[in-house]
């Protein structure tokens, strides 16, 4: 009986022991199965990176620029645009200057008190400024005729004849504006002034007019120079024809001047 249940242990020995042994066979036939499907386990186990050989951009390219770059771009050229512009008015503004050196000194006076308004408010009372000082040397005379030396004639006479030496300054008997600036063959060069009130003072025998028309003048502000005078008036000598008008008809200036 002792004997029966030794050979049963032996044989459950051997039985376990083959059966291990199976096992260890599968599980070595498995290993070598599973090492030949992958053979990189006998390669390097991390992953190699290739060499970037400069390939990495310092600085990223035009097209993607951050927008804060974008705008300072944007920026520069405007000023750019602005300055090349700025530029072009300056040389304009060159060009205007170097051609308004070229105007008269009737014009520049035209431009520089066509907007000052001066009030026109002459009345007949207040007196009146002498154009020239001298002696009159033919009156004002519209009822009656008076001699003319030159023309040796008798004939009206709607103004002032004033003596005068040539180069003498004449001046504005009051505020006014400039109606008109002309010239004809008897009283040669003369200014037309509005006084207001609906009177007018003519100014001839003139040379080297100060003014022109639409210009606003002050009393006594110089208008022009006595001129030589014209052949209507050659024995009379030098003059300045004055003649004042009211509501467009001549009136004796004698009384008005002071």
């Amino acid at each position: 009986m002792k004997n029966k249940i030794n050979q049963l242990f032996k044989d459950k020995l051997l039985l376990v022991m083959m059966v291990l042994g199976l096992l260890t066979i599968v599980a070595a036939a498995g290993a070598v199965r599973i090492r030949r499907g992958n053979p990189q386990n006998d390669q390097n186990p991390y992953l190699e990176v290739p060499e970037t050989q400069g390939l990495l951009a310092k600085e990223p390219p035009a097209a993607v620029l951050p927008e804060k770059e974008k705008e300072k771009e944007t920026k520069e050229a405007q000023a750019g645009t602005a300055k090349a512009a700025g530029s072009s008015d300056a040389d304009y503004s060159t060009e205007n200057k170097a051609a308004a050196t070229k105007e008269t000194g009737a014009e520049r006076a035209e431009k520089a008190n066509a907007s000052r308004a001066v009030p026109l408010n002459y009345n007949g009372a207040d007196k009146l400024g002498w154009p020239v000082r001298g002696n009159v040397i033919l009156d004002f005379s519209m009822e009656t005729t008076t001699y003319f030396p030159t023309l040796d004639q008798y004939k009206c006479n709607p103004a002032l004849i004033i003596q005068g030496e040539v180069s003498d300054p004449v001046s504005a008997p009051a505020d006014a504006m400039v109606l008109e600036v002309g010239a004809n063959e008897e009283i040669g060069n003369f200014v037309v002034l509005d006084l207001g009130g609906e009177y007018t003072a003519v100014c001839g025998q003139l040379k080297d007019i100060q003014v022109a028309k639409n210009q606003y003048v002050s009393q006594g502000s110089k208008i022009g120079y006595v001129s030589e005078p014209t052949k209507y008036y050659s024995v009379e000598g030098t003059n300045v024809y004055f003649e004042l008008k009211h509501e467009d008809k001549p009136v004796d200036a004698l009384d008005y001047l002071e």
